[in-house]
C-alpha cells in the first residue's frame, strides 16, 4: 500500500474527503517525527511503539574494495509492534 492508497482508505473508513484524510495523515506523521526528534517515544497502545535507538560507532568493509572503513555512531528509528497488531497480522495469514 502506498501513501495515496492509504489516504483513500482512511477517507473511506472515516467518511471524510480525501483532502481531509491527507491533512490528518500529514499531521499524524509530523507529530511522530517531531516527538522522535526530541528523543521521545511514540506509544500507540495495541498498535506499537516508535523509538529512537542509538547505534554505536563500528568498523565495516567497503564491499567493492574490501577496505576497512569507520562507520559513525547514529540514531535510528525503531518500531516494536503491539499485541493487537501482531495478532492482526498473524490472523491475516489464515485467509
Amino acid at each position: 500500500m502506498n501513501k495515496a492508497e492509504l489516504i483513500e482508505l482512511v477517507a473511506e473508513k472515516a467518511e471524510v474527503t480525501k483532502a481531509a484524510a491527507e491533512r490528518a495523515l500529514a499531521a499524524f506523521l509530523e507529530a511522530i517525527a517531531s516527538s522522535l526528534g526530541r528523543d521521545e517515544p511514540v506509544v500507540l497502545v495495541n498498535f506499537g511503539t516508535f523509538v529512537v535507538r542509538q547505534t554505536a560507532a563500528r568498523k565495516g568493509r567497503n564491499p567493492q574494495t574490501g577496505e576497512e572503513i569507520k562507520i559513525k555512531a547514529a540514531k535510528r528509528v525503531g518500531f516494536k509492534a503491539g499485541k493487537a497488531l501482531k495478532e492482526a497480522v498473524k490472523d491475516s495469514k489464515k485467509d
